[in-house]
């Protein structure tokens, strides 16, 4: 009897061993809670990166003449990437003019960005955009 018991107790602590293991093993995070689903993480991956592919990139017309620069991207509250702020003329920022300009007007077009029927001075033109203080 006195084996038996061991041999169970030994079985209980071994597979209570195991099950721990593989639990602090386990690196497929929780889906739902936090995070994102793997097939988000698929569409993700054929993005775009703002830091790396927008953010202070140049923007051309279909002429292939620079209308200005993207300096911003801005989230709006309800977290919907809208509006990039482009700035023109100036340098070394110097009299510079930053407007503001939905993201879906832009294209891209032979990785450039590429803001159909633009030119310089229309946006230099449109209002000029200031952050809030």
């Amino acid at each position: 009897m006195k084996f038996y018991c061991k041999s169970v107790v030994a079985a209980m602590i071994l597979s209570l061993s195991l099950a721990a293991g593989a639990a602090l093993a386990q690196t497929t995070p929780v889906v739902g809670t936090i995070g994102i689903t793997p097939d988000e993480i698929k569409v993700l991956a054929k993005g775009w990166s703002i830091k790396k592919d927008i953010l202070s990139k140049d923007v051309f017309n279909e002429a292939s003449e620079k209308v200005g620069v993207i300096e911003d991207i801005i989230v709006t509250p309800d977290k919907a990437l809208s509006y990039s702020i482009v700035s023109t003329g100036g340098f070394l920022g110097m009299a510079k003019h930053d407007v503001v300009i939905p993201v879906n007007q832009f294209k891209i077009q032979n990785k450039r960005i590429v803001l159909p029927g633009a030119t310089k001075e229309a946006v230099k033109a449109m209002p000029e955009f200031k952050y809030a203080e």
